[in-house]
């Protein structure tokens, strides 16, 4: 069982179509088709059932797929141990990050750290956090900075950068830009934009209106923060967007309530064997960890 036949059984498996597996692994849909035909002889067992233009996993194949993932790890996990004996920072670093942190928290990093080392591939992949954070669980991401799950898998190890604190805001000429301090069942008397109801950041939001024993009156939501700032600032409801990304904007509200945080850092698996390009990138994360949170104050603004 060859590695450039699993990479075609999963290619195919998890884009489910034959063509998009050719592009991403830059080869002929016939060599796709190839490679998984030998795979099919080598185990004597049909992986994907054809009908009409569309292919499912048979039996075999949903069998394979968590073993084909695994071998595949573990030959990527040698060949890493393997070239971290020479001690060079070079090869492939596999890094994926939410939007928001790309855009508003690695550049920097990202340019120190492709000067420091120029031989490094970046592979940048930017994934919602919790896309982000099966990425690295199933061995196909190396790194993830992205927003910090509440409660993460142990198998990852965790580690916090930045906080993220949640202004209460809404456009200029909204209803509630005219009152002065709010109570947080005020709010619910407006329209929310927030994010999509299966992110962490959605989640820690909504903790908070439940133990006030409170429902979010959610018109839209959308994953995109920049997105939320545009449909605040033209009046389509309130929102909870990071402090450093509407500062001078939009209005942002007082509410008698502690103040949300966020923490953004990233994530690595505990069993993998990490790339000295991925350390070097550890070490530069390292660098720039600002201090927790200070205990919460009685307002937000």
């Amino acid at each position: 069982m060859d590695t450039q036949s699993l990479q075609a059984f999963l290619a195919v498996a998890e884009s489910g179509s034959f063509s998009r597996a050719a592009e991403q692994l830059h080869l002929t849909q016939p060599a796709v088709s190839k490679r998984i035909a030998v795979l099919e002889a080598q185990i004597d067992a049909r992986l994907f059932d054809r009908i009409g233009r569309g292919i499912s996993l048979t039996e075999a194949g949903r069998l394979l797929l968590p073993r084909a993932r695994q071998i595949l790890v573990m030959v990527d996990d040698s060949r890493r141990a393997l070239g971290n004996l020479e001690g060079s920072v070079a090869g492939s670093l596999t890094l994926a990050t939410s939007h928001h942190i790309g855009l508003h928290r690695l550049p920097p990093l990202l340019k120190a750290y492709t000067r420091t080392h120029p031989e490094v591939r970046l592979d940048l992949h930017f994934l919602d956090s919790e896309e982000a954070y099966q990425g690295v669980l199933d061995g196909s991401l190396e790194i993830a900075v992205v927003t910090l799950a509440p409660h993460p898998d142990p198998q990852l190890e965790v580690v916090p950068v930045w906080v993220d604190r949640l202004d209460f805001v809404c456009a200029s000429d909204h209803p509630l830009a005219a009152r002065g301090r709010l109570a947080l069942h005020e709010l619910c008397e407006f329209d929310a934009v927030l994010p999509g109801p299966l992110t962490f950041t959605r989640g820690l939001i909504e903790a908070r209106f439940a133990a006030a024993g409170l429902r979010l009156p959610v018109a839209l939501s959308t994953n995109y923060l920049e997105t939320l700032k545009m449909m605040t600032s033209i009046g389509l409801g309130w929102s909870l967007l990071p402090e450093r990304l509407v500062a001078g904007e939009l209005h942002a509200l007082t509410i008698d309530h502690p103040p949300i945080h966020r923490p953004l850092g990233y994530i690595v698996h505990r069993s993998r064997t990490l790339s000295n390009a991925a350390r070097a990138m550890l070490a530069l994360l390292e660098s720039a960890r600002e201090p927790p949170a200070r205990a919460p104050d009685r307002q937000i603004r």
